[in-house]
């Protein structure tokens, strides 16, 4: 899998802050770094905190992650995501955690989010210009030729 074919989300290095005692990142840091590779996503599409500020908006429904190889004091990594599908008010994508030096990919997280009318916090669908742009994504990330590590718990 070519991850560097998706959107880069987000890119960091692990801090000592980071560490739990056994000496690799927490895993709440992978939280709060998957959440900021969420927003930098969804700043590549029209999705990001302009849009949220006004009448519409987004929450997350689900989370799933899997750690697949530590990361450790100042190791470097990248997020990429890739959509993976949508309904009208459901959309579903997947982080891809890699540690730069040596490629390993390290966790992935799979996420459902759901559109919200924010005047309301009630779901509602997305307007088609925010549609058109989730099935712009998803359509490129089919075409990668290698099928994105889902964990067939959520779907949209």
């Amino acid at each position: 899998m070519e991850f560097s074919q998706l959107p880069l989300s987000f890119e960091g290095k692990v801090e000592r802050e980071h560490l739990d005692f056994l000496g690799h990142m927490n895993v709440m840091w992978y939280t709060h770094l998957f959440d900021r590779a969420t927003w930098g996503f969804y700043e590549g599409f029209g999705f990001g905190q302009d849009y949220h500020q006004g009448d519409k908006g987004s929450f997350a429904l689900e989370m799933y992650t899997r750690y697949l190889a530590e990361v450790r004091l100042n190791d470097s990594f990248k997020v990429y995501t890739r959509a993976i599908a949508r309904s009208k008010k459901l959309f579903h994508f997947m982080h891809f955690m890699v540690r730069e030096r040596d490629g390993e990919l390290s966790a992935t997280c799979e996420m459902l989010g759901i559109h919200i009318d924010m005047r309301t916090r009630l779901s509602n669908e997305m307007p088609d210009e925010l549609a058109t742009a989730w099935d712009k994504l998803i359509e490129a990330h089919n075409k990668l030729g290698w099928d994105a590590l889902i964990s067939g718990v959520m779907s949209p």
